[in-house]
């Protein structure tokens, strides 16, 4: 076919100004400058067609309804993929973060001293309150010989100090709902666990007040805070377990080491366990903040 002159081509005026004109009347172009194109701007062309064509569909769709997602954009009608859920305390306790626990369960080991503690039953991850009613965050231990009760840094990954009571010096072991004077200000809800492993001597009215005393002859421990988080951590927070396993290695201490003077065993009992706090101001504070926790605290140490 060859090729027609573009001369033999009428422009035709398609614009509402152009009402008046007669079909088919032929216009004449008016001339304009003739620009060289470099080879980036002879792509501008069909770029523009592929814009226009874009658009065109988007109006298209608005026709029927539909409408074509923006660039970056999620369409309303498709729903948007639901956040994995996170736990708030995953991102708190220091305890909980991946190999924390099993890292401080290898430094503790490495503490135990197999002649005198023997070999290791089981470990627990508990909250120790004092008799101040302060909470601390500690890892117990119950070896053939003895109770071990660790304080353990998880944020610096670090061993502090470990508390041994001997398991045959065990005489007393208490289970029930804690009980505050009927004036005192702070109050605890839930269930505890007291240990008594020395009931010959009495502590002093200064041993009781003194918030650091660490000559107490008992100590109370509570479930930690992040039982329910995971499998792991509802098993080894989990105080009425602690308190079987406790009873059952006593007695079998008791079996192998009887110590003279005592009763061929601990006591177990079922009643409330009972905490003189008054006011209490500080371990309303310090319990509130978990100040006795390895805790995430933004911008503020611990």
């Amino acid at each position: 076919m060859a090729a027609r002159d573009p001369s033999e081509f009428q422009a035709v005026d398609l614009s509402c100004e152009a009402g008046d004109r007669a079909p088919g009347a032929r216009v004449e172009p008016e001339p304009e400058p003739e620009l060289e194109l470099e080879p980036e701007q002879e792509q501008e062309p069909r770029l523009e067609l592929m814009v226009q064509s874009g658009a065109a569909a988007e109006l298209q769709g608005a026709g029927t309804g539909a409408r074509a997602p923006a660039h970056g954009q999620i369409a309303a009608d498709t729903p948007a993929p639901a956040p994995a859920h996170q736990d708030y305390r995953l991102r708190k306790f220091f305890v909980l973060r991946a190999g924390t626990f099993d890292q401080a369960i290898a430094d503790i080991k490495a503490q135990i001293n197999q002649q005198v503690d023997g070999a290791l039953k089981s470990y627990w991850l508990l909250t120790e309150i004092d008799h101040w009613n302060n909470e601390k965050e500690r890892i117990v231990l119950i070896t053939d010989r003895s109770l071990l009760i660790c304080k353990y840094d998880f944020m610096m990954l670090m061993y502090e100090h470990c508390r041994r009571v001997p398991l045959n010096y065990i005489d007393r072991i208490c289970a029930g709902p804690f009980a505050f004077p009927e004036r005192s200000i702070t109050r605890r809800e839930g269930h505890g666990l007291r240990v008594h492993w020395d009931k010959l001597r009495e502590a002093s009215f200064f041993t009781r007040w003194n918030p650091w005393s660490d000559e107490i002859p008992y100590t109370t421990f509570a479930e930690h805070p992040v039982k329910g988080t995971t499998a792991t951590f509802t098993s080894i927070c989990q105080l009425q377990n602690f308190n079987a396993q406790l009873v059952a290695a006593v007695q079998s201490a008791y079996e192998v080491a009887p110590v003279a003077g005592r009763a061929n065993g601990a006591i177990i009992l079922q009643r409330p366990i009972p905490i003189d706090t008054y006011v209490g101001v500080v371990s309303l504070l310090s319990n509130q903040n978990k100040l006795g926790y390895s805790l995430a605290r933004g911008s503020v140490g611990f």
